[in-house]
């Protein structure tokens, strides 16, 4: 699918002091995010790669794990070699029982 492989990592296995970078759209980030995730949505990466630390594990985060796999992809085209993919996104975080909150750090859901 991407001609290498992608790193993945489950909820159980996220990096001690890894930062969650959340590349899904706004309504989904309002409906329900990890309470320490960062919000970059996927379409602005490029604009915004100084951003993305290139020093501290950095693990991308969607829905699935689509997005985040080609924003990985991408991020390595460019040099990091520091991030993975959470594996199944934010319905495996959720169904891992991770905490999932809202825009106003409220019980969210994912959307």
């Amino acid at each position: 699918m991407f001609g290498t492989q992608i790193p993945q990592v489950t909820p159980a296995e996220l990096p001690e002091g890894a930062l969650l970078l959340d590349v899904r759209e706004d309504d989904e980030w309002a409906a329900g995010h990890a309470p320490d995730a960062v919000h970059l949505p996927m379409m602005e990466i490029p604009a915004r790669l100084a951003e993305v630390p290139k020093e501290d594990p950095v693990v991308v985060i969607c829905r699935v794990g689509g997005r985040s796999a080609r924003v990985v992809a991408y991020l390595q085209g460019q040099g990091w070699d520091n991030v993975v993919n959470l594996d199944g996104g934010m319905q495996a975080w959720a169904s891992a029982g991770r905490p999932v909150v809202d825009g106003n750090a409220q019980p969210g859901t994912v959307i």
